[in-house]
Formats: C-alpha cells, structure tokens, sequence
C-alpha cells in the first residue's frame, strides 16, 4: 500500500495485506525510486506505512460519511479514489493530509509498542516532571514517525517545481503538524486500591478520530490559493499565494487548494463522481447529510427496514446481563 502514481494517493487493493504478509519492495507498483530505496532501507517498518495508509483512508471514510463525496474507493484500480485526487480541489487536499497523518501516527504506534525495533520510545521530550507525578511508562516517537512519513510520502513531490506539488508538500506537512498539535500528556496512578500514591506520565498520541475531527475542520476552512510563475537559476517555478487578501493567510497547520470541486450530485467518470442515487439521507437535518442538500433537490424515496435488535436487557448479580431480541420497523430514506 503506498503514495504513488501521478497527482493522486494511490493504493493497489492486492497489497492492503502488506502488515501480514512479506513485502518485496520491487514487487509494490508506482513507488519512485527514492521510495523504493527507502522502502529497502527501512523493510521492517513498511507494515506500519501500509497500516497508515489504511486507517488514513478509513478516517476519510468515516469523516465524508454524510458528504456527497464520501471518500469512495474504487476496486482494481491504482489510483484508489479514481480521477477525483487528479484536481488541486479541498478533497485532495483532505486526502494527502489524513493519509500523511496516518503513516506518522501508525509508525509512531509500532515505535512505541515495540512492534518496530529500528525505533522507541521519546527520552528526548521529557523535561522536568510536574507537581505530584514524574516521567514514566513510553513517550511516543512522533518526531520519528512524522520523519518517516515526511521521506517517504513527499518523495513523489520532491524536486518538482510546479504548482501541485507546493500544495500537496505543504498538505502532506499540515497533516503531520495535527500530530504535534494533538499530543497529550497521559498519566496512570499506582498504590494501594487504586490510590494515587504515585502518577506516572508519558507523552501519547490520541486516537486518530482525533486527528480526523481535526482536519475535517481544517478541510471546512482551507484557504483557496493562486498560482504565480516566477523564474529561477533552476528554471520556471510555481508557487502559490492567497486568492484573496482580506483573509488570513495560511499557516502550516492549514489546508490550501486553487481548484474548485465538482457539486458531486450526479455521475461523471471525468471527475470520478459517482452521484449521490440511491445514498441514505437524513430527513430531519438541515445539513449537508439531510434529504435536502444529500440529495441535490431531487428528492427521495422511503422504505421501511426491519432489524433486530437486543432489548428489555437485565443485569443479574453477579455478573452478567441477559437480553430478549426484539424486531423493531424503521424508515429508511434514500436519494431519488
């Protein structure tokens, strides 16, 4: 599972099982070359790489679940998201954040559980301890992981001068920056019965639904940027600046994008829409997941589903909980 392939995020669906099985560097298609020589160098934390990949494309999913883009993968494809990444748009942008956030946080992860032995835990951030707790248990890595994440998802980017690659470096960066943003201080208290006698604390990624709330509010807010061509010893160079001079500029933390998005209301294999027939929408909202906005006025049908369910559930001492299956009707709503 890797970067690769021109503008987009590609994934070949054969190799999401890299984390179980051995990985033959050569055998993996559309790494460059200074992919694949790190992929060499580093075999052992691959399956970390393929892994957060994985969970990057899972938090999309997650995050766009009520959008009309929702994050949809194709199958036997090498671009994972189809021609929809091909454009400079808020979506791909969303997406080379999350996935470069997701290769840090899962190296990060294997660094600190011991699953990857090139790396371990942080000694480097400790400081001094605070009042009624000290340093213990394993401080995660992050520099380490957003420094695997920086070589190996930016290689594709690396040496190029055009206006493309200035926004997919700067998203792949505001991704990882999520990290340091999120890290928390995490404590356990030892003693007697639970007593707090004694607290130690380490320094802890948060679950990555953290970090996806995060950026989906980076994604609401990302800054529409210009391309401006300027020349230079190594030859013409783009770059990009705010469209427009009255908002803030973007900081690193920030999502920026200079093409607009497809509505994604109906089918287009040029955009790679897929529509929104046939999507459940919400009808009591008003937001973007309700039956309205869902389903781009026009309109949508409902069907009653049947589900069990378990219900009239007991707690009997000591200690289990015993429940009855109950059928309950619910109206399902879809967009015409």
């Amino acid at each position: 599972m890797t970067f690769c392939v021109s503008r987009s995020l590609a994934v070949r669906h054969q190799y999401s099982s890299l984390g179980t099985q051995p990985i033959i560097c050569s055998s993996i298609p559309g790494l460059v070359p200074k992919q694949l020589g790190f992929c060499r160098i580093h075999l052992e934390i691959m399956p970390s790489v393929a892994e957060g990949v994985k969970i990057g494309i899972q938090e999309c999913q997650h995050q766009f679940r009520g959008r009309r883009w929702n994050c949809t993968t194709v199958n036997d494809n090498l671009a994972i998201f189809g021609p929809v990444l091909d454009k400079a748009t808020r979506e791909s942008a969303f997406v080379h954040a999350i996935a470069s956030a997701g290769v840090a946080f899962a190296v990060t992860r294997a660094c600190a559980d011991g699953s990857a032995t090139i790396c371990g835990c942080d000694t480097r951030h400790k400081g001094p301890p605070g009042d009624g707790w000290k340093w213990g248990g394993c401080s995660e890595n992050v520099d380490f992981g957003g420094m695997v994440s920086r070589e190996f998802a930016d290689a594709r980017e690396s040496r190029r001068t055009d206006a493309r690659s200035a926004m997919n470096l700067h998203n792949n960066e505001a991704g990882r920056t999520s990290l340091y943003d999120n890290i928390f201080l995490k404590c356990k208290c030892h003693g007697l019965s639970g007593s707090c006698e004694v607290k130690t604390c380490w320094w802890s990624q948060p679950d990555f639904r953290v970090i996806g709330d995060y950026m989906k509010d980076k994604y609401d807010s990302a800054s529409e940027m210009v391309v401006e061509k300027h020349k230079e010893s190594r030859g013409w160079v783009e770059t990009l600046r705010p469209r427009y001079n009255y908002f803030k500029p973007p900081t690193e933390r920030d999502l920026v994008y200079y093409e607009s998005s497809p509505n994604f209301c109906d089918p287009n294999a040029e955009t790679g829409s897929f529509g929104t027939r046939d999507r459940v929408c919400n009808l009591t909202s008003h937001g973007i997941d309700g039956c309205d906005l869902l389903c781009c006025g026009r309109g949508h049908n409902t069907r009653t589903e049947k589900r069990k369910e378990k219900c009239h559930c007991i707690f009997h001492w000591c200690c289990y909980v015993s429940c009855q299956e109950c059928v309950r009707v619910y109206d399902v709503h879809t967009c015409k």
